[in-house]
């Protein structure tokens, strides 16, 4: 059995559902159903139940997964390890979304501070797509907004709290109003992810108003920049955090206060199998850096245990 195959299986035992899996690991749902016949064609027996409402594991799938889930996380765990060696043992690749590679300065300074041999280096998180660089272990931590609900990733404190803002064109109706309500969300059509968990999804850009009405999705995004670019030419709209105001002031784009939102929480999330020493140091400099933008928006909160 193929690593690939392996991986697929153990995705569509996560996920149960194949269209879902396919999204997930960038295949299609061709693709993953192919994988699957050709694993139970090798073992002999059904790995899931199908039927037109729901996707199940027999009991011989659930085997199968308690016995491929250890080894596979053995060997990604052992790829992981080699990159971080070829990094250099006391390098950390923080992975940020948007403009919070800069709104961390104090908290990596502070590490440096602390920890002299330590380097920090930043990749960029896409929106749609905020767990596939932890996941391929191409980044050792990342700042994302919560929930984050993954059985394989440790959410640590939460270090930044902000309003909710509605980012659209400045032609569209909405960017004359001084705020809105979630309610009016029913009216637009939401830029949509490629790779997001549904419920980190919800938090952002909720399918249903509070009183049921659906809210549109329109065109698909792959980059930040490329949602950006969707919204500020009236394709779609999306919900921000309050900084992104600050930080991308086009003349195209409007910012509108969304007052019945809950605001969006940040935490850093790391592999759980993947905490260090080195992780546990970042977050602590996380929890004591002073804020770095208006307190309106950045909660420094006291320091606690990560693995609380």
């Amino acid at each position: 059995m193929e690593l690939r195959d392996i991986e697929i299986f153990l995705t569509l035992a996560e996920e149960l559902h194949f269209s879902r899996t396919a999204h997930r690991l960038h295949v299609t749902q061709a693709r993953v159903s192919q994988s699957i016949k050709k694993q139970e064609r090798q073992i002999g027996g059904l790995l899931f139940e199908r039927t037109s409402r729901a996707v199940r594991l027999t009991p011989l799938g659930e085997q199968l997964q308690r016995e491929l889930g250890a080894g596979y996380r053995q060997i990604m765990d052992g790829v992981a390890a080699a990159k971080a060696a070829a990094r250099g043992t006391d390098t950390l690749t923080v992975g940020t979304v948007g403009p919070h590679s800069w709104m961390l300065s104090d908290a990596v300074a502070l590490l440096e501070t602390r920890s002299p041999e330590i380097q920090v280096r930043f990749r960029e998180i896409q929106p749609s797509a905020p767990l596939d660089l932890l996941r391929s272990g191409d980044v050792d931590i990342a700042v994302l907004w919560l929930p984050v609900e993954e059985p394989d990733l440790t959410v640590g404190p939460v270090i930044y709290t902000s309003p909710t803002l509605l980012m659209t064109g400045a032609s569209h109706p909405y960017a004359r109003r001084d705020a809105i309500r979630l309610e009016d969300l029913a009216d637009c059509a939401f830029v949509a992810g490629r790779s997001l968990p549904a419920y980190m999804e919800e938090a952002l850009h909720p399918f249903h108003t509070p009183s049921g009405r659906p809210i549109p999705r329109g065109p698909q995004v792959s980059t930040w920049q490329e949602a950006l670019t969707a919204v500020a030419t009236g394709q779609a709209v999306a919900s921000v955090s309050g900084d992104i105001a600050d930080f991308y002031p086009w003349p195209n784009l409007a910012f509108i206060p969304i007052l019945d939102a809950p605001p969006s929480r940040w935490a850093p999330v790391w592999r759980r199998v993947s905490e260090s020493p080195l992780i546990r140091s970042f977050t602590q400099a996380l929890s004591d850096a002073p804020p770095t933008v208006g307190e309106d928006c950045w909660c420094a909160l006291p320091a606690q245990n990560p693995e609380a």
